[in-house]
């Protein structure tokens, strides 16, 4: 009995580490591609963020949050964390959140030399 309850209590412990990786909250089976300017790269746990300026098709600047991987999956597909800078035109592509806001869950970035990474 005491064994099941040390169970259960290391279960109900580790549920909420497991949870920021879900992918619910995106529409990953209709994949978006947006180009921007990036603001910024937070390149921090448990995912990096990246903060796009993409222009609309009327030419307004939107401001878009895409979450990439965490930085070890990121270093082991040939990332740094100066491999994107402030200023630099990249194009993303993956799950749009399904609210409608302006964030994503990226697959793939493309930089500006062509070169494509896993994100």
């Amino acid at each position: 009995m005491l064994a099941r309850s040390i169970w259960i209590a290391l279960m109900l412990a580790t549920a909420p580490a497991f949870a920021h990786h879900s992918l619910a909250m995106y529409d990953m089976s209709n994949p978006v591609t947006v180009t921007g300017v990036v603001e910024r790269l937070e390149w921090s746990n448990p995912h990096a963020h990246l903060y796009l300026n993409v222009k609309d098709s009327k030419g307004h600047v939107e401001q878009w949050t895409v979450e990439i991987d965490r930085p070890e999956f990121l270093k082991q597909n040939g990332w740094t964390s100066t491999t994107v800078k402030a200023g630099d035109v990249i194009t993303c592509t993956g799950g749009r959140a399904k609210s409608g806001a302006r964030t994503m869950r990226c697959t793939t970035v493309v930089l500006a030399s062509g070169a494509k990474l896993r994100a």
